[in-house]
């Protein structure tokens, strides 16, 4: 009878990962580009996603101890740079979940933090040390890219299957305690991507900036900074090697035949740092 359960699920999901809807094709290329899958695609809807991405959202806006979010009416410059970036990239065509994700972002003050990360479900958070350590608006919208294709491509929701089950995470937030919800929001702010996702992550990256009016290897010049940097990004720490980073960006960008703007728009970058505190 076990043997007959596994049969039925393995055959199931073959008919499921053979089913290729129109946009899951529009989203594939000669690269190694493809439509977001593997097992939390077939397990779990992106909605929980989302959950996810809201519960550690309020946990972040009810730490102000720790996370000085910057108010989006008082900064309305600084956000609306921020905006016009993140909106670059959803309209570059290449995001598969532009529109199920808010792609909510705020910008946290702590000057000392090179870091940036997303939340799944797309709730996306820049420190300003990062933004005054960067020197272009491409190298920031490469990481922004980055982070984005983090939640795009399901990272943290496919860490949170494994680490949870299916059924822990849906009872989590169907009937799941405070305490609970505050415990999943933690783990995910402490989570690290493997050495796959940050890969993955570049690459896609790439695929989202050459859609826009920046260089599409602006992680790579990021990456290159941060190369003979003293002071290494917090989320670079469990993968310290920048070198193999840029290689890959610049395989990818040749794969994809080497197109795309070359602008780094520094001046006006220079500009959205000073409106900052």
């Amino acid at each position: 009878m076990i043997v007959k359960k596994l049969f039925l699920l393995v055959a199931f999901t073959t008919i499921l990962s053979g089913c290729t809807s129109e946009k899951d094709a529009s989203f594939s290329d000669n690269c190694g580009g493809k439509a977001p899958g593997g097992a939390v695609g077939l397990l779990m809807d992106v909605s929980k996603d989302y959950q996810m991405g809201l519960s550690t959202a309020l946990q972040i806006d009810g730490d102000t101890k720790n996370y000085q979010v910057l108010d989006s009416a008082k900064f309305a410059t600084a956000y609306g740079y921020l905006y016009t970036i993140r909106n670059n990239i959803l309209n570059s065509g290449k995001v598969y979940y532009k529109n199920e994700f808010p792609w909510r972002m705020r910008i946290i003050k702590n000057d000392s933090v090179l870091n940036a990360f997303c939340t799944p479900g797309g709730f996306v958070y820049v420190y300003t040390g990062i933004i005054k350590y960067l020197d272009n608006e491409t190298q920031l919208a490469g990481v922004i890219g980055h982070e984005i294709a983090h939640a795009d491509r399901r990272h943290g929701a496919n860490q949170m299957l494994k680490q949870y089950g299916l059924q822990s995470l849906i009872d989590i937030f169907t009937s799941g305690t405070t305490q609970q919800v505050a415990t999943l929001a933690q783990n995910l702010l402490m989570l690290k991507f493997s050495r796959t996702d940050e890969t993955e992550a570049d690459d896609y990256s790439v695929r989202y900036l050459l859609g826009t009016p920046y260089d599409p290897q602006g992680a790579k010049f990021f990456f290159q900074k941060i190369g003979g940097a003293q002071r290494s990004p917090e989320f670079l720490s469990t993968h310290p090697n920048p070198d193999n980073r840029v290689n890959n960006i610049e395989a990818t960008w040749s794969c994809l035949g080497s197109g795309g703007n070359k602008e780094l728009f520094t001046q006006r970058y220079a500009l959205f740092k000073a409106s900052l505190p």
